[in-house]
């Protein structure tokens, strides 16, 4: 395995001012736990038509930033800002515009999928007419208007990522939060997202896209953060990392970034180790 250049893409930057006031912008974001940073001094931005890939190992704090920019957590130091204001100053508002799919599917199962819609709708303050048009199009979209009326404590893993992702796009968000949003879904949907995802920048979207899925992050994302111990280790354009010619794909970069393995020699271990005799 190729060592990854120290050069290659740029470091987390003294702060992310250079953003525009359209914008998300996390400035020295910094979580402590019992004194313990999980998340320390992180710097990010997120233009409208940008796509933010935000990846890191089990335990590298991605959980904490996504509860963080959601508004859902209170940093110990940094702050979060949305067009140019911190969003603690006006949270009703911020979440007002914010599209979040969190990384557990928790509904409420008493509800039907279609009651579920209704409810996150009429908390958007989405007219009613409105609503249900949106639900019912948005439903028939997603595969999911022959069982809009069952529970969803019947709905499989899948089924209900659907029902969140509608919740989250149905009052047309200027920013999208999505913490592995294709979990649980089959191939054809998750295709059909990824174009969505695509779309959605290109009308203007600012999306933070957590995922573990690195194919995906490279054909999907503008632009990407690496985080390792609660540190940024990498952040810059996907196509500047790729120019500087870091690695021909990310998963070098990945795992050699905030890892520090050789993930040849490792899995030529496993194999070994599966193959050696038991008897």
């Amino acid at each position: 395995m190729r060592p990854a250049r120290s050069d290659a893409v740029e470091r987390q930057p003294d702060s992310a001012a250079a953003t525009t006031n359209a914008g998300i912008r996390a400035d020295r974001l910094t979580k402590l736990y019992g004194g313990l940073p999980a998340v320390s001094d992180v710097s990010f931005s997120i233009e409208p038509g940008e796509v933010l890939g935000y990846l890191g190992p089990n335990g590298s704090g991605k959980s904490t930033t996504v509860k963080m920019i959601t508004g859902l957590l209170e940093p110990t130091r940094g702050e979060v800002l949305y067009r140019g204001r911190n969003i603690s100053e006006d949270l009703v508002t911020y979440k007002a515009r914010l599209g979040y799919v969190p990384e557990e599917a928790n509904l409420y199962g008493f509800l039907t999928g279609y009651e579920y819609l209704e409810l996150t709708g009429t908390l958007r303050e989405l007219p009613l007419a409105r609503l249900k048009e949106k639900a019912e199009s948005m439903l028939q979209d997603f595969g999911m208007f022959p069982h809009r009326h069952s529970p969803i404590s019947s709905y499989s893993k899948g089924m209900r990522q659907r029902i969140l992702l509608i919740a989250a796009l149905m009052h047309n968000p200027e920013l999208l939060i999505l913490d592995e949003p294709f979990s649980g879904l089959d191939v054809t949907m998750a295709l059909i997202f990824r174009q969505v995802i695509k779309l959605l920048a290109q009308n203007g979207k600012a999306i933070f896209f957590c995922s573990p899925v690195l194919e995906v992050v490279e054909k999907i994302c503008t632009h990407l953060v690496l985080l390792r111990k609660g540190k940024v280790v990498a952040y810059g354009a996907i196509d500047d990392i790729r120019a500087k010619g870091l690695t021909p794909a990310l998963e070098e970069a990945f795992l050699q970034l905030t890892e520090h393995v050789d993930a040849d020699a490792l899995a030529s271990n496993i194999v070994a180790a599966a193959a050696a005799p038991w008897k």
